[in-house]
């Protein structure tokens, strides 16, 4: 069994609350300190065999926690990575491009990882300021509004102000 399928496992368990809380905590400690140090040294290129990489990142002997951080980095990388092959040897290529990796991070609502101080090293705050805006306004749902003249969207043939639109 391949790390990648430990690690889709330990997710789709039946464990109880307790015991999936304490793997959800473990990981969101390990995710934000290899963050960090991969914020901190302005990494966007890490090369090496997996287990070397884990290691250097703080998941140390966690192959399979290392390979959900993969995961969720995945959509970040300039070129994906192979999960399911992933093992000790592999070698391992990892081109991160921060301005994805800040908008997925407020994708995933990962509040405690865009606002890392580490980030201030990566780009700027008014840079950051404008990938935020950016990503709120991408998030606003507009409708077109009905004219009084337009057909009614209901389908009678009738206009808006003449069927549903009356006492609006």
């Amino acid at each position: 069994m391949s790390y990648y399928e430990q690690w889709q496992e330990i997710l789709n368990a039946g464990n109880s609350n307790q015991e999936n809380e304490a793997v959800i905590q473990k990981y969101y400690q390990l995710e934000t300190a290899a963050y960090e140090n991969i914020l901190q040294g302005k990494r966007g290129h890490i090369q090496g065999k997996a287990a070397e990489i884990a290691a250097d990142l703080g998941f140390d002997g966690q192959m399979d926690i290392f390979l959900g951080f993969l995961d969720g980095l995945q959509t970040s990388l300039k070129n994906e990575v192979d999960l399911s092959a992933v093992d000790d040897d592999t070698e391992v290529s990892l081109e991160i491009d921060f301005h994805k990796l800040y908008w997925q991070m407020h994708e995933a609502k990962a509040e405690w990882l865009y606002s890392l101080k580490a980030w201030d090293e990566v780009m700027p705050k008014e840079e950051q300021q404008a990938l935020t805006r950016e990503y709120r306004t991408s998030k606003i749902v507009r409708r077109e509004k009905i004219g009084r003249n337009d057909p009614c969207p209901c389908g009678s043939g009738k206009k808006y102000k003449n069927c549903c639109g009356k006492g609006a």
